[in-house]
């Protein structure tokens, strides 16, 4: 088995030299340290000295110099949306108030389902729609930094 302890965002590794990929879905893409399996059969190590957020795209270098690919793996998710974009964007204050993982499109969000978090959204007019897609949530608290930190004013209470 091959260790994998260098990462690379999109656009800065030699994409042309890879050699396979793997496909991960969010969870898998967020992690530290897994053993996992590249798309062509061979275990891999992730072995990085921090958890990283990897996206669709990034490279992952193997210790005998090789390159794997990331692709982001097709995930059922919820997409919502609302006819008034002031309303829309309300929803994604709940979510983010909520510090759950949302992926913001051009005209809707995505997050994972959660039948309290849909009926709440319903309760706002959202429409949602279960997809089969894709999943990269905004960073934040899930960008690849810690959770533990500081706001900045003085502590405050989510409800």
């Amino acid at each position: 088995m091959r260790n994998a302890s260098i990462h690379r965002p999109a656009g800065h590794w030699p994409k042309e030299n890879a050699e396979g990929t793997l496909t991960l879905d969010f969870d898998a893409r967020h992690r530290r340290r897994i053993r996992l399996t590249a798309d062509h059969g061979e275990d891999v190590l992730l072995d990085l000295p921090k958890a990283v957020a990897m996206a669709d795209g990034d490279g992952l270098q193997l210790e005998d110099g090789r390159w794997l690919k990331v692709q982001a793996a097709e995930e059922l998710i919820v997409e919502v949306r609302h006819k008034d974009p002031h309303q829309l964007v309300r929803l994604a204050w709940h979510l983010g108030n909520r510090h759950l993982p949302t992926e913001i499109r051009n005209h809707a969000l995505r997050i994972r389902p959660d039948h309290v978090i849909e009926e709440m959204l319903h309760g706002f007019g959202a429409e949602l729609m279960k997809v089969q897609a894709p999943f990269q949530p905004e960073g934040g608290a899930y960008g690849g930094h810690d959770h533990d930190h500081e706001h900045g004013d003085g502590g405050h209470h989510h409800e």
